[in-house]
């Protein structure tokens, strides 16, 4: 197979076209082009005036492959071989089947595999199936009372499912192609194996969730929900079971392999192996707050004259720089034409994220407006001091939001005078649970307050528009990543042998797909069978 970089097709070209031009760059006949498939779609917005879609293809000729490639002499052609996962060999010998604690992205996906190993795993869900999950999700948002075994963080297919879905990584791994393949199987647009910024959209994940359920479930799998997992079963640092309960009733299993994907507001459950001697440290993470802009002014900025072109959609973005104190503040899970979630997890507690639909069609763009926390923030050494860290800043916004579960909100001209908002101008904010006008400073740490204020001085450099007066900043975001890492080997396996830490939760992912992939290397792991 042959791979051609950067084709360009403008805006109003079709993709009908891209046989003609790679069969132009091999310089032979389109004739001889057997198969053309898109491998990678990209829109090059680096020249406002010429904004363009830019491709690479991989072609299936009926010529000798090499002879070509050599004859074009480009840098931009190269032989390529198809992709192709190959399960690895099955070296398990145990009678147990294998235990998955958790089925966000990371327990999904080493459950997939095991399940296509033949080893059957059992996965164990605390929240409830996706159906019930999204009632008890609505409850939350309309009336706002939260059930906290079932919400945004815990349920049938993880925190990401109510999400923007994106699919963006900055790990290398030639798993992430098996990941995008089994989501794409599973439901999700085939956008995502070809998209450079892929997503599937909150409305299409829960499809997709059910439909790697029902596949696992098929290959003898079992994915049990509304099932906590409240102790694991350890003998001489060995794991020998686990205790769970499940509507109130506590049942033990036996197992020798626990995968633990337990996603990163299982705070309990972290509690609980570190009770347990397990070996957890300090990580740092984010702190800061949900910033809206009408999406109208996001398309103007980065595509000027072409801003709603219809095959251009809603234009995102993503920034970074160094404010004061030299600690670094980005966005993150930028989500167009989206609304801002409340998703806390736990009573007394206030948290914001990000969505939007596979369409994108939302009025207002919101991201993660972020600053770093190291360790040396936290207020002690505890290993899990950046979970109290992270807790006191969420009751925090819960007092200062009225105690209801409104979010505290503040205009972007207000926080950068330094005074609390009364009224709201141009933006309306989409935080379903409502808002607060008034000064999310008094619930955000000093250092992050002052980071975010110089940062969106400094990001509307880039991003004209982005320091609008009327823009709506909704505090407070502080879970795009764990605060601890639970510790494991080259074997993936923690000091209890047998207990595979994984994903998000675990301190070794950052989203849906690097969670995924580490759900497959644990998967693997299990594979190999090392104790």
């Amino acid at each position: 197979m042959i791979r051609i970089n950067e084709i360009r097709l403008e805006l109003d070209d079709s993709e009908d076209l891209l046989n003609a031009k790679a069969a132009k760059t091999l310089k032979i006949n389109k004739k001889y082009i057997k198969k053309l498939t898109i491998f990678k779609k990209s829109v090059d917005a680096r020249k406002k005036e010429d904004i363009h879609f830019s491709y690479s293809v991989d072609c299936e000729i009926l010529l000798d492959e090499n002879q070509i490639v050599s004859k074009c002499k480009s840098n931009k052609v190269s032989v390529v071989k198809p992709y192709h996962y190959e399960l690895p060999e099955n070296k398990r010998v145990s009678k147990f089947r294998p235990v998955i604690v958790g089925f966000g992205p990371a327990g999904m996906l080493a459950g997939l595999i095991l399940a296509e190993a033949g080893l059957r795993p059992i996965i164990f869900e605390r929240g409830k199936a996706i159906d019930e999950r999204q009632k008890d999700v609505n409850k939350f948002w309309k009336e706002r009372v939260l059930n906290e075994e079932s919400n945004v963080q815990f349920g049938e297919g993880g925190a990401g499912t109510f999400s923007d879905g994106k699919l963006t990584t900055g790990i290398k791994s030639p798993f992430i192609r098996k990941v995008l393949l089994e989501l794409y199987e599973a439901g999700a647009p085939e956008e995502i194996l070809y998209s450079s910024k892929p997503h599937i959209g909150t409305d299409r994940l829960a499809v997709v969730v059910k439909n790697i359920r029902k596949k696992i479930e098929s290959l003898g799998g079992e994915v049990r929900v509304e099932c906590r997992v409240e102790k694991l079963i350890v003998y001489n640092k060995f794991i020998q079971g686990i205790t769970y309960t499940h509507r109130g009733e506590s049942f033990d299993i036996e197992a020798d392999s626990v995968i633990m994907a337990i996603g990163h507001s299982a705070r309990d459950t972290v509690e609980m192996l570190y009770d347990l001697g397990i070996e957890i440290i300090q990580k740092p993470f984010s702190v800061g707050a949900r910033i809206e802009h009408p999406q109208s002014l996001i398309n103007k900025a980065q595509y000027g004259r072409f801003a709603g072109h219809p095959k251009l959609g809603a234009a995102d973005y993503k920034l970074s720089c160094h404010g004061l104190h030299e600690r670094g503040a980005y966005t993150f899970c930028m989500c167009p034409g989206g609304t801002v979630v409340a998703a806390a997890s736990e009573k007394g507690g206030v948290i914001v994220n990000g969505m939007s639909s596979l369409a994108r069609d939302g009025k207002n763009a919101n991201s993660a407006l972020l600053v770093g926390i190291e360790p040396k923030d936290f207020p002690s050494e505890h290993p899990l001091a950046g979970i109290y860290y992270q807790k006191e800043i969420e009751h925090k916004a819960f007092l200062l939001g009225g105690g209801d579960y409104r979010a505290p909100a503040q205009l972007v001209g207000d926080f950068l005078a330094g005074k609390a908002s009364t009224q709201l101008g141009n933006v309306e904010p989409t935080c379903p649970t409502g808002v607060t006008l008034t000064d999310i400073s008094e619930c955000l740490p000093q250092k992050v307050s002052s980071t975010m204020k110089s940062a969106i001085v400094e990001m509307d450099k880039k991003l004209n528009g982005f320091n609008l007066y009327d823009a709506v900043l909704t505090a407070p975001e502080t879970r795009s990543s764990s605060s601890v890492r639970i510790l494991r080997d080259e074997f993936c396996q923690c000091n209890v042998r047998g207990v595979y830490p994984c994903g998000e939760g675990a301190g070794y992912a950052g989203g849906i797909v690097s969670a995924a992939v580490d759900g497959i290397k644990c998967a693997h792991a299990v594979l190999e069978d090392i104790h």
